[in-house]
């Protein structure tokens, strides 16, 4: 009872962590770079899952990856994936809530690197794939580990996206924040505040690293 949701939870924050570090990482690069009509439309809906109630997230998530819709009905019917009521679809809606904090936090980073460096990689014949990976990427470091740090402990907590679409199925789609809300609907605080302490602990933690080994506030 106490370690099926803590285990889920890290497991579901895990897999949208390395999910949101490549989706993010190439968004905040294309949204930093990238000159194109509807980048601004593109950066605004980057940014919606932070204004928008996790609920909306998640029901927009059920509409269109639902069995009923054509995005579920082909997944199911050409590669037998179903994410609705799965630990699949909790990775899905932790990548949503959480791809605007690793967007913003790398682009920013990008958008601080020297593009005359760039350029001069231009200049010597250098492709943009062997640019972005040999001097804007690690130019980057900083702003990509801050995402990623703040992409994991969003997606440990996430609830509201989560519930709309993946349920509350003990040992199989219940993460910590679930089961927090269900041990306080049944009247079970002592588990209620083990783990509440130890989500937040989690999450003290996680600042607590980032800030001691990047040093965000002088950053």
């Amino acid at each position: 009872m106490y370690w099926s949701p803590i285990y889920l939870s890290v497991k579901i924050a895990f897999f949208s962590t390395v999910i949101t570090t490549i989706v993010g990482t190439l968004l905040a690069w294309l949204l930093a770079r990238g000159d194109f009509w509807g980048k601004d439309i593109l950066s605004s809906i980057t940014v919606l899952p932070m204004i928008l109630p996790p609920t909306v997230l998640g029901y927009y998530l059920l509409t269109f990856m639902g069995k009923n819709s054509f995005i579920g009905r082909f997944l199911e019917e050409t590669f037998n994936i179903s994410l609705v009521f799965t630990w699949q679809g909790a990775v899905l809606a932790a990548v949503i809530v959480s791809l605007p904090l690793m967007i913003r936090s790398v682009q920013s980073s990008i958008e601080s690197v020297d593009q005359n460096l760039e350029n001069a990689a231009r200049t010597l014949g250098k492709s943009e794939l062997s640019i972005f990976l040999k001097i804007t990427l690690p130019l980057s470091w900083k702003g990509i580990v801050v995402g990623i740090v703040l992409s994991f402990a969003r997606a440990l907590g996430e609830f509201g996206a989560t519930l709309m679409i993946a349920g509350n199925i003990p040992g199989k789609t219940q993460t910590l924040s679930i089961a927090i809300y269900d041990a306080v609907q049944g009247g079970n605080y002592q588990l209620a505040n083990f783990l509440v302490i130890l989500i937040s602990t989690l999450s003290i933690l996680s600042l607590l690293l980032l800030n001691k080994f990047l040093d965000i506030e002088k950053w």
